[in-house]
């Protein structure tokens, strides 16, 4: 993860510099609705700076391939799933209002255009890093699309609806004994923490604004549980602290 929520993974021999750059022209087309924080077209304006400073030339660039239904049911249920890739803003009507808060979308997380489209790009993109990494064709791999960290396994949260963090550390396990995630967004990495909280073999370290702020977890006591005691950080900092 960057500093923006976005993700970005490292393998063990990062000096190399050999790094892979995730991007989907079509990203910035996605749009929330008026007045929604969460802006996609950011992912864009960021690639223009890349081509402009001539960064892209340095990096393998990559079109990910989207994520299928069963890549995301590895970690999210399946009715979950379903309702992404069928609920749009013409069918939510009152049938689905109990869906709808259900799975906990509406306000933060709306129902727009593309919704199912979009999730398939950026975890495709965050899956197809840790592709990179696993198989030693890269040793960064970055998807700027991507870390969306607040989604549930069965619910959409803080503008998250598919957590491409777990399904990318997923992909990351099946050839690596041992994960660490580094979170050093300003909102705790609740999601990513919680899928993992009670394994030893993923160990999550958050950076994050602690008090009166969403999602409000990540106090330094949440440790891990089980197996997973002590593979979970959280460093809670008050506002105003200098990161």
């Amino acid at each position: 993860m960057d500093g923006s929520g976005n993700s970005l993974l490292a393998g063990p021999e990062s000096h190399k510099k050999r790094v892979a750059y995730f991007y989907d022209s079509k990203v910035g087309n996605f749009y929330y609705g008026p007045g929604h924080p969460m802006k996609p077209h950011r992912i864009r304006m960021t690639h223009s700076l890349l081509m402009h400073y001539g960064v892209h030339q340095k990096m393998e660039m990559l079109k990910p391939i989207p994520a299928r239904y069963k890549d995301l049911c590895r970690f999210h249920e399946d009715d979950y799933v379903a309702f992404l890739k069928t609920v749009t803003p013409e069918t939510q009507n009152k049938k689905q209002l109990r869906a709808l808060k259900r799975f906990n979308l509406g306000e933060d997380c709306p129902v727009f255009d593309g919704l199912y489209s979009f999730c398939q790009t950026y975890a495709g993109g965050s899956v197809g890093g840790a592709v990179k990494l696993n198989h030693g064709h890269s040793d960064i791999a970055i998807n700027w699309s991507g870390g969306l960290h607040h989604a549930k396994k069965c619910e959409a949260s803080g503008f998250c609806y598919v957590n491409d963090i777990v399904l990318a550390i997923l992909e990351l396990l099946k050839y690596h004994a041992r994960v660490l995630y580094i979170d050093i967004d300003i909102h705790h990495g609740d999601g990513v923490e919680e899928a993992f909280y009670t394994t030893n073999r993923v160990m999550t370290v958050s950076f994050h604004k602690f008090g009166d702020y969403f999602p409000g977890t990540g106090d330094l006591r949440d440790v891990g549980h089980s197996e997973g005691k002590y593979y979970s950080l959280n460093v809670p900092l008050k506002d105003g602290s200098r990161r």
